[in-house]
């Protein structure tokens, strides 16, 4: 399996590596170095770790299995990296370097310890598919020491990232810090599989039926880090990307809406030219409102606390129920000025809801064009106020 999970995790990680690598022209602050750092490790820790460079490397150095010491110890290197990054985003560049120095120091002692204990081992023969599950048998004390040390790694990199997420400045570090975190699990089913492993040896057996767990867990983990490290770079074009998508749904649902309304008041429809999709959206949105301030003489209370009682006892509520008396106004008032009754009393005002900004303007005329079409609350006032005989008939 590592044959085809871990080229996809180095390639991955190289892609993030060069991506980030853009920023250097501009931003050479801590945090971005070991950001860099980290994807230069996980590039070279999944590289290596595929079969084929695993037995090119040992052939080269004549040191059997070294890709499982470099392999590891890149693991920590990247986990190191993720430490530092976090640390600078969430304090002053002195506090950052002050928390660090006991990690660091941690870490390298669990380095030094890891190939300490790699040079007195004696060779077990070339394992590029199964080094970790064959080492924790035959060498329990390295791999229990490379898993501490990767464990505190990962704890501490899932709870930093969790408590700065609930600060972050902006919306995608936010979600980016999230997902860092929430990947911790991954990992913990990589470290919980490796320990398993070491009491599988004891028990005089091996780990090798969960050895893919193992594999998958340490491969989506990274993958999963690797998109919350970059997401806060190009999460905002995918927002983008989606508002214009968005704003070209709203377009489709309100123009109806705008087509019947501005039929019974033409005069405030403009021509708003060649413009892009938000600005035509927003004129649409002007001018439905314009015609309902225009329609509001053609309205009667009546319709609107009839229609009210229905969509209470409906279950609407808040918004949606604002927006289904709205509706059945504005078909009852283009019904009646299309049969020419206007009503001897209207009200002061045609609206039910005072949206704050654009967006829950949008939001709320999507729900009246909705309510206009399929609410039966419109539908049943409309059979009733087209059965009623007319208060007052203007001329024709």
């Amino acid at each position: 399996m590592n044959n085809y999970l871990y080229p996809s995790a180095a390639a991955i990680s190289l892609l993030a590596f060069f991506y980030k690598l853009r920023v250097l022209r501009t931003d050479r602050s801590p945090t971005q170095l070991a950001l860099l750092g980290n994807f230069f490790f996980l590039t070279i820790t999944f590289t290596i770790s595929t079969p084929p460079v695993w037995v090119e490397i040992s052939q080269a150095t004549s040191i059997v299995n070294l890709s499982g010491l470099l392999s590891q110890s890149t693991v920590i290197l990247s986990a190191a990296c993720q430490q530092l990054v976090l640390l600078h985003l969430s304090h002053e560049r002195h506090i950052a370097w002050r928390k660090s120095v006991p990690r660091l120091v941690f870490l390298a002692l669990t380095l030094v310890t890891m190939v300490t204990l790699f040079c007195a081992a004696s060779s077990f023969g070339e394992r590029p598919d199964d080094f970790a599950v064959t080492n924790a048998r035959y060498y329990p004390t390295y791999m229990i020491v490379y898993l501490t040390g990767h464990t505190v790694n990962q704890i501490d990199v899932g709870i930093l990232g969790w408590r700065y997420a609930k600060v972050a400045p902006t919306p995608w570090l936010r979600r980016g810090l999230m997902l860092i975190a929430l990947s911790l699990p991954l990992s913990l089913a990589y470290i919980v599989s490796r320990f398993a492993d070491v009491i599988a040896g004891l028990l005089e057996t091996t780990g090798h039926r969960w050895e893919p767990a193992a594999q998958i867990g340490v491969a989506l983990s990274t993958v999963s880090k690797t998109i919350g490290w970059t997401i806060p770079d190009w999460g905002r074009h995918v927002t983008k990307i989606w508002a214009w998508i968005d704003y070209r749904r709203a377009y489709r649902q309100l123009a109806p809406l705008h087509a019947k309304v501005t039929s019974h008041a033409p005069d405030v429809v403009l021509d708003p030219g060649d413009v892009d999709i938000r600005t035509r959206l927003y004129r649409l949105v002007v001018e439905i409102r314009d015609a309902q301030w225009r329609l509001r003489t053609w309205m009667t209370p009546a319709v609107a606390e009839e229609a009210r009682q229905q969509a209470v006892a409906a279950g609407l509520r808040d918004e949606d129920l604002a927006a289904t008396v709205e509706a059945a106004q504005l078909a009852a008032a283009m019904q009646a000025k299309d049969r020419g009754i206007r009503p001897v009393e209207y009200p002061n005002s045609p609206l039910e809801a005072g949206p704050q900004d654009l967006a829950a303007e949008i939001t709320f005329q999507r729900k009246v064009a909705r309510a206009v079409d399929v609410s039966p609350t419109v539908a049943a006032v409309l059979t009733r106020t087209s059965h009623r005989r007319p208060t007052t008939q203007e001329p024709t």
